[in-house]
């Protein structure tokens, strides 16, 4: 190997020095031009703000109260059937398979809730309008057959009770109205 003379092996040395200094200070330069993450301010509204909306939500507990009140006013006619309530949302709180109910009657009865809860009327009214408007029966998620009924707030919708397996719609309708009774209690 051949021997590198001094001035090489000082100017080698310098560059090598130069670059890590470089890439040091080069570091240095964009931590420091990078600000520092502002703290998030925090939002103050209050319920005067115009942008602001109350909505009124069953508990779960409330929700599983009315779900069981259901499941036992079928129980009582000897009925197997399942119950859902959901939120003003459409989201499912709380879901009871009865004992015996059949596979299809949760998914059913989620729907039945969510198209009451949607349309803030039992669904064997909604049924009837399906004659003006044969459309609503493809808007997903919803099942026109009577077996839902809202919750309602001062004529507002704040949750729907489905309930689904009975051999009649008008059954189904009977048990999700006792659940609803319940709630006024």
């Amino acid at each position: 190997m051949k021997k590198m003379s001094l001035r090489t092996r000082v100017l080698t040395g310098a560059v090598v020095a130069a670059a890590l200094g470089a890439g040091t200070f080069g570091a240095m330069s964009a931590n420091a031009s990078t600000p520092a993450a502002a703290p998030a301010a925090a939002v103050k509204a209050d319920t005067a703000d115009r942008n602001l909306q109350r909505t009124t939500h069953l508990t779960v507990s409330a929700a599983t109260k009315a779900a069981q009140a259901a499941l036992d006013a079928a129980k009582k006619d000897n009925q197997r059937v399942s119950v859902a309530v959901v939120d003003r949302d459409g989201n499912t709180v709380v879901t009871l398979r009865g004992d015996g109910a059949g596979p299809q009657s949760p998914e059913s009865a989620v729907k039945k809730a969510y198209t009451a809860v949607s349309w803030n009327a039992p669904t064997s009214e909604l049924v009837k309008r399906l004659q003006q408007a044969p459309n609503l029966k493809d808007i997903p998620g919803t099942l026109f057959l009577a077996g839902g009924a809202p919750v309602q707030v001062k004529g507002a919708p704040v949750a729907g009770i489905g309930v689904a397996g009975a051999p009649s719609g008008d059954l189904d309708e009977k048990f999700a109205a006792a659940g609803v009774a319940t709630l006024g209690r």
